[in-house]
């Protein structure tokens, strides 16, 4: 979903990290508010005072999504799921699980903590601006508390729609789940809803377009894409998981890595074995055993000026669980690995030797060609 996303803070455990596309959002959200919302509706206050309501008023939301998001966290790790963090977006937030929750329960309370908890922040702030009001504050307070109180009760009224993924359609997922006990299933059904959905909102979006409406219009529209490519995704990343679930990472490895000696230049390393065979990370064996692995992150670091100087060994860390498994290893797990490492390969070792390479390719070549031979007579494939 996301490109590199810059980490701001920790929180409770959890990483907090913004993807660029937030950066975008939060600039037009101040403009909007500072230029447009605000002075509409309070007048008369200096055009400093509409931008400070700006900003506070973007940082308040940025805020209250990460609220939101942070309540399904805590949540789901009271029941047991590890989260990799929370991940602001273009539109909105999403907390990253490792996996499917374990039950209907875990989904249902996991989901709904969202919601509710942006609805309690959404009381409070209008009870804080009551507040203002009687304590006759400057008229700036009051209408930030009422802007904040408005858009939490939206955020919350918002992802309640049974759309899956939003947070209504996964308690509409959990609730069909607990009544059927098949995942597959009731995740099928909860992803084609918000598919549907999703193509709704474009419908709205076009209507926006014709009656001139061009930004609505363009929002809608981007929602409704939005949704529905995560409904699909959200769909197969479940399907890939079952295909995978229990098979070792033997199974898909390209035994026989190419692999570097230690002793050759990063420049003999980056013509011949970088630029010939494309690949983003190499063994590095020396005299039958595996002593490092290299990847194009560390190659950066060499000026290219410098790449005759250097040696491989010179540069090439110890492997690590980051771009290493054993053969044994499940296929899951060294999914997760690429996902958490935003790696597409990882060297096989057993012991200190290189047995093969997996990578994300040869495991979406499997999954699309399992797929394609048995999707259409698979049966109810995951309980609860």
């Amino acid at each position: 979903m996301f490109g590199k996303a810059i980490r701001i803070f920790r929180i409770f455990g959890f990483d907090v990290r913004v993807d660029a596309s937030w950066i975008i959002i939060a600039i037009l959200v101040t403009w909007s508010l500072a230029t447009g919302v605000f002075p509409h509706y309070v007048a008369g206050l200096s055009k400093g005072t509409y931008w400070w309501m700006g900003a506070a008023g973007m940082l308040g939301l940025f805020a209250s999504v990460v609220f939101h998001e942070l309540s399904h966290s805590l949540v789901a790790r009271r029941f047991g799921l590890e989260m990799k963090g929370i991940t602001l977006f273009i539109f909105g937030g999403v907390s990253e699980m490792e996996d499917e929750p374990q039950n209907a329960k875990t989904e249902f309370f996991m989901a709904l903590a969202g919601p509710l908890s942006s609805v309690v922040l959404g009381v409070a702030c209008f009870l804080g601006r009551a507040w203002a009001v009687s304590a006759a504050l400057q008229p700036a307070v009051p209408w930030l508390l009422f802007y904040l109180g408005f858009v939490n009760l939206l955020l919350a009224g918002f992802n309640l729609i049974p759309a899956f993924p939003l947070d209504g359609g996964r308690i509409f997922r959990a609730t069909l789940w607990r009544f059927k006990g098949n995942l597959h299933w009731a995740t099928r059904v909860a992803a084609h809803i918000g598919s549907g959905f999703g193509l709704l909102m474009i419908i709205v979006g076009i209507i926006f377009f014709i009656r001139g409406q061009f930004v609505t219009g363009l929002w809608w529209v981007l929602i409704g894409l939005f949704l529905r490519s995560t409904s699909r995704a959200s769909l197969l990343r479940l399907e890939m998981r079952m295909v995978l679930r229990g098979q070792p990472v033997s199974r898909f490895m390209k035994a026989d890595p190419v692999s570097v000696p230690p002793a050759i230049t990063v420049r003999q390393l980056i013509e011949d074995y970088l630029y010939r065979y494309h690949f983003g990370i190499f063994p590095v064996v020396d005299d039958g055993r595996l002593v490092g692995c290299i990847t194009t992150d560390e190659l950066r670091k060499v000026p290219q000026d410098q790449w005759d100087d250097h040696r491989v060994r010179d540069v090439a860390p110890a492997c690590s669980p980051e771009n290493t498994v054993e053969p044994s290893t499940d296929a899951i797990d060294a999914l997760k690995i690429m996902s958490r490492s935003r790696k597409t390969r990882l060297i096989v070792a057993a012991g200190d030797k290189a047995v093969g390479v997996i990578s994300l390719k040869d495991l979406m070549e499997f999954i699309a060609l399992k797929m394609d031979l048995e999707g259409g007579r698979r049966g109810p494939s995951q309980t609860g």
